[in-house]
């Protein structure tokens, strides 16, 4: 890993440290700003010690950041259009990073330290817009070219159907616990068990249930959570130091022959939708580049493209053999023509088999780059679950006595905890990020209304103001520090 940074300048190696550290913080605070939700139920029902519910915590993050995947990482990486990411260079990436890390840490922070369940999903998906909004504005970009919008849609949906979710499911699921068992000890609050039964921990099976869904909730919370640190820090190295990180430089020759097959196969794709696709990409036609300003993905240049990744990758066995500008064109070119791909997808003239091959064909040509270094992930790991070891009292009592009037009970617990596991669970499946702090806070919430407890109309309110409020917050001021900072490193 330490010769990925020899012969960088001390400026740009001082730089890339600090960015690195500043990722690492974030998920350091993300693992204390959200571990309070994964341990809120176990440590508020007792059913287990706090010490133990957070070290344990900490462990199951930290295998499901190892575990995860990196699916949800660059479902984040590309909330930025692609003219941003092949347009990258030091300074670039110095204001772009530094802009959104300031802006999610400082929310993140503010929010934790006044006990609100507030959403570190929300809070990164903000900076990054913001980011992306402001760089459009600085280069003379339409704002509609400026975000991935059709990505922030996707994800803007699964933030907020997700909390409506959990909301509606762990209610049903209270529900059916009470029909099911509508006089078992697990419909009783921690003070009714201990002045009733004068116990002091939730009957023996509610235990496990709830020790074994919060772990769940731990380990989907570090593989989704994670992720999104993973994400990050693949921006940090391929904005400050491109020549070693664009490309997958441990990828095997199969892989790397996988990669020019792919593009291969897409060009015969065209050809044989020539058809339908020959005026969108000017098949058979030369093109004369005339964008202005820095370099952008062109359909009409489709063509030209696929020919010079082809030449590029030629006899090339080991991405290492590539010189250093060779590598940062093979990934612009392979960025182009899968934007190109989805955009073609979408397409109404092709029809749904097509598009499923189409589909198949991106994930080859991205194969390569869209990846982490175990190293990467190990740091992010180790940031999360140690984060998580702290930092957890201020919002166990909000989510175990201020969403509702009454205390929770073990089988509101129950009910919250397994929603939240399946939901994140679900989204890793589909890479994509959703906020556990959301989705676990509306299902206690959605057990208090199913057991007619009621809610406390104050901490709620709060808690939807957070919500509401961390989108537009985190754009405008990561938006402001990316602008200032550009006009700073006059990039």
């Amino acid at each position: 890993m330490i010769d990925l940074f020899s012969g960088l300048d001390a400026w740009v190696l001082v730089s890339l440290l600090l960015a690195l550290a500043f990722v690492l913080a974030f998920e350091f605070i993300n693992g204390f700003h959200d571990t309070a939700n994964a341990v809120a139920t176990v440590i508020y029902t007792k059913a287990m010690p706090p010490h133990l519910a957070v070290f344990f915590s900490g462990v199951f993050n930290f295998l499901g950041v190892l575990l995860g995947g990196v699916g949800v990482a660059y479902a984040i990486v590309h909330l930025l259009p692609v003219e941003l990411l092949i347009n990258v260079n030091t300074g670039h990436g110095l204001a772009m990073v530094f802009s959104l890390l300031a802006a999610a840490i400082t929310w993140n922070l503010g929010t934790w330290y006044f006990g609100i369940p507030a959403s570190s999903s929300h809070t990164l998906i903000g900076s990054i817009l913001g980011v992306g909004l402001a760089n459009a504005l600085l280069n003379d970009i339409p704002l509609a070219d400026g975000v991935n919008w059709q990505k922030a849609i996707d994800i803007g949906a699964s933030l907020v159907f997700s909390p409506v979710v959990g909301f509606i499911v762990a209610g049903l699921v209270l529900v059916g616990l009470k029909w099911w068992r509508p006089l078992s000890k697990m419909h009783k609050t921690p003070d009714q068990r201990r002045k009733i039964d004068d116990k002091k921990h939730p009957p023996f099976w509610n235990r496990m249930v709830l020790v074994v869904s919060a772990m769940a909730v731990s380990f989907v919370h570090g593989s989704n959570d994670g992720q999104k640190g993973i994400g990050l820090i693949m921006l940090v190295l391929i904005g400050i130091v491109p020549s070693q990180f664009v490309l997958d430089l441990s990828s095997t020759t199969y892989q790397i022959e996988r990669t020019r097959d792919a593009t291969l196969h897409l060009s015969q794709f065209y050809q044989r939708n020539s058809s339908s696709l020959g005026e969108f990409l000017a098949l058979g036609k030369s093109v004369k580049e005339d964008l202005p300003g820095k370099f952008r993905c062109n359909p009409q240049q489709t063509e030209p493209t696929i020919s010079s990744l082809l030449n590029t990758l030629n006899g090339v066995a080991d991405y290492h053999s590539l010189p250093a500008e060779s590598r940062i064109e093979v990934r612009r070119n392979l960025l182009c023509l899968d934007d190109t791909a989805k955009k073609v997808g979408k397409l109404p003239s092709l029809d749904s088999r097509e598009k499923a091959d189409l589909d198949k064909l991106r994930k080859d040509l991205t194969a390569t780059t869209e990846y982490a270094p175990f190293w990467v992930i190990l740091a992010v790991a180790l940031a999360l679950g140690l984060g998580t070891m702290i930092g957890w009292k201020r919002v166990v009592l909000t989510i175990g006595e201020k969403i509702g009037k009454q205390g929770m009970t073990y089988a509101q617990g129950m009910s919250a905890q397994i929603t939240t596991a399946c939901a994140i669970g679900m989204a890793n499946i589909f890479a994509l990020p959703v906020s556990t702090t959301h989705v676990l806070s509306s299902g206690v919430a959605g057990t208090m209304v199913a057991n007619k407890s009621g809610l406390q109309g104050g901490m709620i309110k709060t808690i939807l103001l957070a919500w509401v409020l961390t989108l537009p917050a985190t754009v405008a001021l990561s938006a402001g520090l990316f602008w200032l900072a550009s006009k700073v490193l006059g990039t």
